[in-house]
C-alpha cells in the first residue's frame, strides 16, 4: 500500500495518516510500516492479539540475527478527532500547508514511526551501515486500554527466542523545540475510590441522619498532603483527586454515601503496593471513627528509569550534534508503552514536539520532522559502530 521513498518521512507520514486508526488500530493501517520495512529487507510478523472489538493488530520487524539489537517502537492507533468541523484541514487528509503536515497523530506518533522507517531505510544505504540487527515493535493498542498491544508483543518476541538490547520509543517527548528532552523514565500511576458512609435522611432533620460530605476535608486533608519531596531522577508524587461523587439528584435528601476518586503520579519511593498501605493507612487516621473502604484499580504502572549512561549518552549526542540542544533528562508526563518496554531492555523516549498532540488541526513541522530522520539516522551508525553500547 506505499508509493512513498522509504527515505522520505513527510511522504511517509502522509500515507499514514490518511489510514484512519482510532484504537483500538485495524490490521489495514499498519500496511504502509510492513510495506517499508518489508521492502527494506525486514522480516515483518503481524501477530494480533484479543477477540471480537478488542482484537489488536501489532507488528514486529526484525532485521539481522547478530548482536546487538537495537529495536524502535511505538503506536499506529491515535485518539478520536472530537469536532470534525472545528478542524481546518482533514483529520485524516495528511494535507501540507505552511511548513506543516496535519492530521491525527501527526505528532502522536505516526510522525515518531515516519521518521524511524526514514531514518533506517538511509542508514541502510549508507556506508556507516555495520553488524547487528534492527527491530521495530509497533502496536494499534497504546491510546486505548494497552491490555492487547506492547504488553502481548513483547512476550510474544521473547517466546520466539528473539533478545532486543536497547530500545527508542518515538513518543512526542519535546516541549517546545526539537531536541530540548529526553524521557529516561516514568512515573507509576495508581488509580482508586475512597468511600465514605453515612447515613440517609431528609435534609430538614440533619439529627436523624448523618451526611458523608462534611466528613470530606478531613479525608482530602490527610491524603492530599504531600507523600514525599521527590527523588534523584523524579519530581515529588502527587496525589489528585479528579471527582467527587454522591449519586443523589435530590435536593432534599443527604446521601448515603461519597465517593472520591484520585490519581496519583508517584516516583520510585513507592510501589503500588507501598503507596496503596500508605493511602490506607492516611485515611484511617482521617476516619475518626467514620466508616470508610478504599478500592484500588487493577490497572496501575510502577515508577522506572533508564539510568544515564553509555545508551543514555549515545541519544544526547547525536541529538546535539544535530540540533546544537543538550536534552534535559526527564520522567515528567504520563504514561507510555515504556512501561511494558523496560522489563525486556532498556528503553528511552525521544520523538517530536508534542505541543499539538490530541489537539484540532494535529500538525508537526517538516522541517522537525527532517531532523528527526537525521538523529535517529545518527543514533543507529553511532550505535552499531562498536557493535553498540555495553548493557
Amino acid at each position: 500500500m506505499t508509493g512513498s521513498d522509504a527515505s522520505d518521512p513527510w511522504a511517509l507520514l502522509g500515507e499514514l495518516i490518511r489510514q484512519p486508526s482510532i484504537t483500538p488500530a485495524k490490521a489495514q493501517s499498519l500496511d504502509v510500516v510492513a510495506n517499508s520495512l518489508s521492502g527494506l529487507g525486514f522480516s515483518v510478523h503481524r501477530p494480533a492479539f484479543g477477540t471480537g472489538a478488542a482484537r489488536v493488530a501489532n507488528l514486529y520487524a526484525r532485521l539481522g540475527k547478530s548482536e546487538p539489537c537495537l529495536a524502535f517502537a511505538g503506536h499506529i492507533d491515535v485518539v478520536p478527532t472530537g469536532d470534525r468541523a472545528r478542524w481546518m484541514h482533514d483529520p485524516f487528509g495528511g494535507d501540507i500547508a505552511e511548513g506543516f503536515i496535519f492530521g491525527r497523530g501527526a505528532v502522536d506518533m505516526k510522525g515518531g514511526i515516519a521518521a524511524m522507517l526514514a531514518a533506517v531505510a538511509r542508514y541502510l544505504q549508507s556506508p556507516a551501515y555495520s553488524t547487528g540487527a534492527i527491530a521495530f515493535l509497533i502496536t494499534g493498542d497504546e491510546e486505548g486500554p494497552a491490555v492487547n498491544g506492547t504488553a502481548k508483543l513483547l512476550e510474544w518476541i521473547k517466546a520466539r527466542g528473539d533478545r532486543l538490547d536497547h530500545c527508542i520509543l518515538g513518543e512526542p517527548t519535546n516541549r517546545s523545540a526539537l531536541g530540548d528532552m529526553i524521557k529516561i523514565g516514568r512515573r507509576g500511576s495508581l488509580t482508586g475510590a475512597i468511600t465514605i458512609m453515612g447515613k440517609q435522611g431528609h435534609v430538614a432533620y440533619p439529627a436523624l441522619a448523618n451526611n458523608p460530605l462534611h466528613h470530606l476535608p478531613r479525608f482530602i486533608s490527610a491524603c492530599a498532603r504531600p507523600l514525599d519531596h521527590g527523588s534523584a531522577h523524579f519530581d515529588a508524587s502527587s496525589l489528585q483527586f479528579v471527582s467527587v461523587d454522591t449519586g443523589n439528584s435530590a435536593s432534599n435528601v443527604i446521601p448515603a454515601s461519597v465517593k472520591l476518586r484520585f490519581n496519583v503520579r508517584f516516583n520510585d519511593r513507592w510501589t503500588p503496593k507501598t503507596l496503596a498501605s500508605e493511602i490506607e493507612r492516611r485515611c484511617r487516621r482521617a476516619a475518626d471513627g467514620t466508616s470508610f473502604e478504599v478500592v484500588f484499580e487493577p490497572t496501575n504502572s510502577v515508577a522506572f528509569v533508564t539510568e544515564p549512561g553509555a545508551f543514555v549518552d549515545l541519544v544526547a549526542r547525536a541529538i546535539k550534534a544535530q540540533t546544537g540542544r543538550v536534552p534535559a533528562l526527564s520522567t515528567s508526563g504520563g504514561t507510555s508503552d515504556a512501561r511494558f518496554i523496560k522489563d525486556y531492555c532498556p528503553v528511552i523516549e525521544f520523538g517530536l514536539v508534542g505541543d499539538t498532540m490530541h489537539a484540532v488541526d494535529e500538525r508537526a513541522s517538516i522541517a522537525d520532522l527532517e531532523c528527526l530522520t537525521a538523529i535517529y539516522q545518527r543514533v543507529l551508525a553511532a550505535y552499531f559502530e562498536k557493535c553498540g553500547p555495553p548493557r
